[in-house]
């Protein structure tokens, strides 16, 4: 299924149903060494999905959650290893719109969240962008109306030796950088 978030449309499924997690790489035709992204509805769903965190984590999650930004961390042993393209790593955000909100708190569990497009064509902000390109592929498209960001979420990795910008979107990159230098 597709849902908006406050960034881009995603692809919403149940992260421990492998499954259903073969249907998103199939749909997006995401090679399947490419880990996914989860969605979280708190910081306390976070915690439970990561390996002892690091300070970084917490600092970055408090100031920018909900919203824009995916934290890399340690992947908790019970997720699994399709989710974290065998790196032992894990990527989660906590998205600032209601949608994907009610679905993790209805069903509470966290929900896959990588975008809702086809691997190496531009992402969707809108339910009309999903159809176009994988229409015939989703059985459920949710229109949430244009995501007004129009932008990815900006990925920090965080791990016990410090961090990394891994992809700068939503949040500027100066704004992170001014949250580890003040």
């Amino acid at each position: 299924m597709a849902i908006p978030t406050d960034t881009l449309y995603g692809l919403a499924a149940d992260p421990f149903n492998l499954h259903a997690v073969e249907q998103i790489y199939r749909i997006k035709g995401r090679p399947s060494h490419k880990p996914l992204l989860l969605l979280v509805g708190s910081l306390e769903q976070a915690e439970e999905l990561t390996d002892d965190p690091p300070p970084a984590f917490y600092g970055l999650a408090r100031r920018f959650w909900p919203g824009p930004l995916t934290l890399v961390a340690p992947a908790a042993h019970k997720i699994p290893r399709k989710i974290t393209g065998n790196t032992g790593k894990v990527a989660l955000r906590w998205p600032k719109s209601t949608v994907p909100q009610a679905l993790i708190g209805d069903l509470t569990l966290p929900l896959t969240g990588t975008s809702a497009n086809r691997a190496g064509q531009p992402a969707c902000a809108r339910a009309g962008d999903v159809q176009e390109q994988l229409g015939d592929r989703l059985a459920l498209i949710l229109d949430g109306g244009e995501s007004g960001v129009n932008e990815p979420s900006t990925i920090v990795e965080v791990n016990s030796s410090g961090w990394k910008l891994v992809r700068e979107g939503a949040i500027p990159a100066s704004e992170i950088m001014e949250f580890f230098e003040g």
